[in-house]
Protein backbone atom coordinates (compact mmCIF):
# COMPACT_ATOMS: atom_id res chain seq x y z
CA UNK A 1 0.00 0.00 0.00
CA UNK A 2 2.77 2.43 0.90
CA UNK A 3 4.30 2.13 -2.74
CA UNK A 4 1.27 2.52 -4.09
CA UNK A 5 0.54 5.73 -2.54
CA UNK A 6 4.32 6.70 -2.90
CA UNK A 7 3.68 6.16 -6.99
CA UNK A 8 0.32 8.25 -6.88
CA UNK A 9 2.03 11.35 -5.08
CA UNK A 10 4.88 11.21 -7.72
CA UNK A 11 2.48 11.07 -11.00
CA UNK A 12 1.78 14.20 -11.03
CA UNK A 13 5.57 15.22 -10.87
CA UNK A 14 6.42 13.45 -13.15
CA UNK A 15 3.85 15.36 -15.71
CA UNK A 16 6.01 18.83 -14.50
CA UNK A 17 9.11 17.21 -15.23
CA UNK A 18 7.69 16.18 -18.72
CA UNK A 19 6.82 19.23 -19.66
CA UNK A 20 9.65 21.03 -17.99
CA UNK A 21 11.91 18.89 -20.85
CA UNK A 22 10.24 19.89 -23.62
CA UNK A 23 12.86 22.78 -23.40
CA UNK A 24 15.20 20.54 -25.04
CA UNK A 25 13.26 19.62 -27.85
CA UNK A 26 11.97 23.36 -28.64
CA UNK A 27 14.14 25.79 -30.20
CA UNK A 28 11.62 29.20 -29.62
CA UNK A 29 9.32 30.03 -26.73
CA UNK A 30 6.02 28.65 -26.76
CA UNK A 31 3.72 30.63 -29.13
CA UNK A 32 1.10 32.61 -27.27
CA UNK A 33 -1.77 30.95 -29.11
CA UNK A 34 -0.30 27.41 -28.04
CA UNK A 35 0.48 28.51 -24.39
CA UNK A 36 -3.30 30.05 -24.28
CA UNK A 37 -4.93 26.79 -26.20
CA UNK A 38 -2.75 24.59 -23.12
CA UNK A 39 -4.06 27.06 -20.44
CA UNK A 40 -7.50 26.00 -21.60
CA UNK A 41 -6.75 22.31 -21.30
CA UNK A 42 -5.37 22.36 -17.75
CA UNK A 43 -8.77 24.53 -16.46
CA UNK A 44 -10.97 21.95 -18.58
CA UNK A 45 -9.14 19.12 -16.55
CA UNK A 46 -8.97 20.94 -13.25
CA UNK A 47 -12.68 21.50 -13.18
CA UNK A 48 -13.81 18.37 -13.89
CA UNK A 49 -11.12 16.67 -11.34
CA UNK A 50 -12.23 19.39 -9.01
CA UNK A 51 -16.41 18.09 -8.98
CA UNK A 52 -16.01 14.53 -9.82
CA UNK A 53 -13.37 13.74 -7.79
CA UNK A 54 -13.40 15.62 -4.69
CA UNK A 55 -16.70 17.38 -4.72
CA UNK A 56 -18.81 14.79 -5.54
CA UNK A 57 -17.51 12.03 -3.21
CA UNK A 58 -17.66 14.95 -0.06
CA UNK A 59 -20.63 15.03 -0.82
CA UNK A 60 -21.59 11.15 -0.99
CA UNK A 61 -19.31 10.75 2.73
CA UNK A 62 -22.31 13.25 3.70
CA UNK A 63 -25.47 11.53 3.00
CA UNK A 64 -25.71 10.41 7.12
CA UNK A 65 -26.26 14.41 6.69
CA UNK A 66 -29.39 14.57 4.74
CA UNK A 67 -30.59 17.14 3.09
CA UNK A 68 -27.43 19.43 4.56
CA UNK A 69 -24.57 16.77 2.85
CA UNK A 70 -23.58 19.35 0.65
CA UNK A 71 -22.65 21.11 4.07
CA UNK A 72 -19.23 19.68 4.41
CA UNK A 73 -17.94 20.27 0.34
CA UNK A 74 -19.60 24.02 0.29
CA UNK A 75 -17.67 24.86 3.70
CA UNK A 76 -14.09 23.02 2.63
CA UNK A 77 -14.55 24.44 -0.85
CA UNK A 78 -15.10 28.54 0.90
CA UNK A 79 -12.19 28.02 3.19
CA UNK A 80 -9.80 26.38 -0.01
CA UNK A 81 -10.52 29.53 -2.23
CA UNK A 82 -10.04 31.47 1.08
CA UNK A 83 -7.01 29.88 2.39
CA UNK A 84 -5.52 30.81 -1.96
CA UNK A 85 -6.71 34.09 -2.06
CA UNK A 86 -4.72 34.67 1.31
CA UNK A 87 -1.51 33.28 -0.04
CA UNK A 88 -2.25 35.71 -2.82
CA UNK A 89 -2.24 38.39 -0.60
CA UNK A 90 0.48 38.06 1.73
CA UNK A 91 3.03 36.30 -0.59
CA UNK A 92 5.19 38.20 -3.01
CA UNK A 93 4.39 36.32 -6.51
CA UNK A 94 3.42 37.56 -10.21
CA UNK A 95 0.35 35.99 -12.17
CA UNK A 96 1.21 33.52 -14.86
CA UNK A 97 -0.70 36.17 -17.14
CA UNK A 98 1.49 39.27 -16.64
CA UNK A 99 3.50 40.44 -19.85
CA UNK A 100 7.35 41.40 -18.75
CA UNK A 101 9.98 43.43 -20.50
CA UNK A 102 13.49 43.52 -20.42
CA UNK A 103 16.00 40.87 -19.55
CA UNK A 104 16.73 41.60 -16.44
CA UNK A 105 13.17 42.33 -15.55
CA UNK A 106 12.07 39.46 -17.05
CA UNK A 107 14.33 37.12 -14.95
CA UNK A 108 12.99 38.54 -12.17
CA UNK A 109 9.70 38.31 -12.95
CA UNK A 110 9.78 34.82 -14.55
CA UNK A 111 11.29 33.77 -11.11
CA UNK A 112 8.10 35.05 -9.48
CA UNK A 113 5.80 33.29 -11.97
CA UNK A 114 7.61 29.76 -11.16
CA UNK A 115 7.65 30.36 -7.30
CA UNK A 116 3.60 31.33 -8.36
CA UNK A 117 3.71 28.12 -9.99
CA UNK A 118 5.09 25.83 -7.12
CA UNK A 119 2.69 27.94 -4.50
CA UNK A 120 -0.45 27.39 -6.65
CA UNK A 121 0.79 22.99 -6.98
CA UNK A 122 0.49 23.22 -3.18
CA UNK A 123 -3.51 22.39 -3.45
CA UNK A 124 -2.83 19.80 -6.25
CA UNK A 125 -0.37 17.75 -4.40
CA UNK A 126 -3.22 18.27 -1.44
CA UNK A 127 -5.88 16.65 -3.30
CA UNK A 128 -3.84 13.84 -4.66
CA UNK A 129 -2.89 13.24 -0.74
CA UNK A 130 -6.56 13.26 0.49
CA UNK A 131 -7.79 11.10 -2.20
CA UNK A 132 -5.09 8.29 -1.75
CA UNK A 133 -5.00 9.27 2.73
CA UNK A 134 -9.26 8.16 2.06
CA UNK A 135 -8.17 5.29 0.25
CA UNK A 136 -5.71 3.88 2.41
CA UNK A 137 -8.03 4.57 5.42
CA UNK A 138 -10.40 1.64 3.87
CA UNK A 139 -13.05 3.64 5.56
CA UNK A 140 -14.77 5.89 2.84
CA UNK A 141 -15.99 4.93 -0.66
CA UNK A 142 -12.90 5.78 -2.58
CA UNK A 143 -11.23 3.48 -5.28
CA UNK A 144 -7.16 3.22 -5.73
CA UNK A 145 -8.48 3.16 -9.30
CA UNK A 146 -10.39 6.60 -8.57
CA UNK A 147 -6.69 7.74 -6.95
CA UNK A 148 -5.46 7.22 -10.04
CA UNK A 149 -7.34 8.71 -12.04
CA UNK A 150 -6.95 11.68 -10.08
CA UNK A 151 -3.52 11.96 -10.05
CA UNK A 152 -3.21 11.77 -14.02
CA UNK A 153 -5.49 13.90 -14.81
CA UNK A 154 -3.36 16.34 -12.64
CA UNK A 155 -0.57 15.14 -14.44
CA UNK A 156 -1.48 16.03 -17.51
CA UNK A 157 -2.42 19.59 -16.78
CA UNK A 158 0.82 19.55 -15.17
CA UNK A 159 3.01 18.81 -18.63
CA UNK A 160 2.09 22.08 -19.89
CA UNK A 161 2.51 23.49 -16.92
CA UNK A 162 6.28 22.64 -17.03
CA UNK A 163 6.54 23.81 -20.60
CA UNK A 164 5.45 27.39 -19.78
CA UNK A 165 7.77 27.71 -17.18
CA UNK A 166 11.08 26.15 -18.67
CA UNK A 167 10.23 27.86 -22.03
CA UNK A 168 10.65 31.45 -21.00
CA UNK A 169 13.53 30.54 -18.84
CA UNK A 170 15.58 29.54 -21.53
CA UNK A 171 13.99 32.32 -24.29
CA UNK A 172 15.85 35.04 -21.62
CA UNK A 173 19.11 33.54 -21.42
CA UNK A 174 19.48 30.63 -19.05
CA UNK A 175 20.53 27.39 -20.49
CA UNK A 176 18.71 24.60 -21.42
CA UNK A 177 19.63 22.73 -18.23
CA UNK A 178 18.96 25.23 -15.57
CA UNK A 179 15.65 26.48 -17.23
CA UNK A 180 14.37 22.50 -16.85
CA UNK A 181 15.30 22.48 -13.60
CA UNK A 182 13.68 25.68 -12.50
CA UNK A 183 10.78 24.30 -14.29
CA UNK A 184 11.08 20.42 -12.41
CA UNK A 185 11.49 22.62 -9.23
CA UNK A 186 8.47 24.29 -9.43
CA UNK A 187 6.49 20.80 -9.53
CA UNK A 188 8.57 19.12 -6.12
CA UNK A 189 6.21 20.81 -3.69
CA UNK A 190 3.03 18.63 -5.25
CA UNK A 191 4.90 15.02 -3.58
CA UNK A 192 5.35 16.95 -0.19
CA UNK A 193 2.61 18.82 -0.43
CA UNK A 194 0.74 14.82 -0.90
CA UNK A 195 3.38 13.23 1.40
CA UNK A 196 2.30 15.87 4.38
CA UNK A 197 -1.71 15.40 3.78
CA UNK A 198 -1.22 11.18 3.71
CA UNK A 199 1.00 11.46 7.07
CA UNK A 200 -1.92 13.74 9.05
CA UNK A 201 -4.35 11.41 7.36
CA UNK A 202 -5.00 10.30 11.36
CA UNK A 203 -6.60 14.10 11.53
CA UNK A 204 -8.08 14.26 8.20
CA UNK A 205 -9.97 10.89 7.75
CA UNK A 206 -12.63 12.38 10.35
CA UNK A 207 -13.19 15.75 8.41
CA UNK A 208 -12.42 14.03 4.80
CA UNK A 209 -15.38 15.67 3.12
CA UNK A 210 -14.36 19.19 4.22
CA UNK A 211 -10.75 18.27 3.26
CA UNK A 212 -11.83 17.53 -0.42
CA UNK A 213 -14.27 20.36 -0.87
CA UNK A 214 -10.95 22.24 0.40
CA UNK A 215 -8.86 20.89 -1.97
CA UNK A 216 -11.55 21.48 -5.01
CA UNK A 217 -12.03 25.36 -3.78
CA UNK A 218 -8.28 25.78 -3.93
CA UNK A 219 -7.84 24.36 -7.70
CA UNK A 220 -11.03 25.82 -8.75
CA UNK A 221 -9.21 29.29 -7.55
CA UNK A 222 -6.19 28.27 -9.32
CA UNK A 223 -8.43 28.08 -12.50
CA UNK A 224 -10.12 31.19 -11.48
CA UNK A 225 -7.22 33.74 -10.79
CA UNK A 226 -4.19 32.02 -13.56
CA UNK A 227 -5.48 29.81 -16.02
CA UNK A 228 -8.81 31.81 -17.21
CA UNK A 229 -7.15 34.92 -17.89
CA UNK A 230 -4.03 33.50 -19.46
CA UNK A 231 -6.73 32.03 -21.91
CA UNK A 232 -8.52 35.23 -22.46
CA UNK A 233 -5.30 37.52 -23.08
CA UNK A 234 -5.18 39.04 -27.13
CA UNK A 235 -7.08 37.99 -29.56
CA UNK A 236 -9.92 36.15 -29.31
CA UNK A 237 -9.49 32.90 -30.32
CA UNK A 238 -12.18 29.70 -30.29
CA UNK A 239 -9.12 27.16 -29.60
CA UNK A 240 -8.93 28.20 -25.92
CA UNK A 241 -12.79 27.09 -25.73
CA UNK A 242 -12.23 23.69 -27.42
CA UNK A 243 -8.92 22.68 -25.31
CA UNK A 244 -11.29 23.33 -22.36
CA UNK A 245 -13.45 20.87 -23.51
CA UNK A 246 -11.12 18.55 -24.35
CA UNK A 247 -9.55 18.91 -21.20
CA UNK A 248 -12.77 18.44 -19.22
CA UNK A 249 -14.01 15.25 -21.36
CA UNK A 250 -10.69 13.68 -20.80
CA UNK A 251 -10.69 14.36 -17.03
CA UNK A 252 -14.16 12.67 -16.63
CA UNK A 253 -13.34 10.26 -18.74
CA UNK A 254 -10.89 9.37 -16.80
CA UNK A 255 -12.75 9.50 -13.62
CA UNK A 256 -15.09 7.75 -14.84
CA UNK A 257 -13.83 4.41 -16.05
CA UNK A 258 -10.82 4.16 -13.57
CA UNK A 259 -13.09 4.94 -10.25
Amino acid sequence: MVSVIVQGLLIPFIGTTLGSLCVFFMKKELNRKVQRSLSGFAAGVMIAASVWSLLIPAMEQSQHMGRLAFLPAVIGFCLGMLFLLLLDVVVPHMHINNTVEGPKTQLRKTTMMVFAVALHNIPEGMAVGVVYAGWASGTVDITEAGALALALGIAIQNFPEGAIVSMPLHGIGLSKGKSCFYGILSGIVEPIAGLVTVLLSSIIIPVLPYFLGFAAGAMIYVVIEELVPEMAEGEHDNMTTIMFMIGFSLMLALDVALG
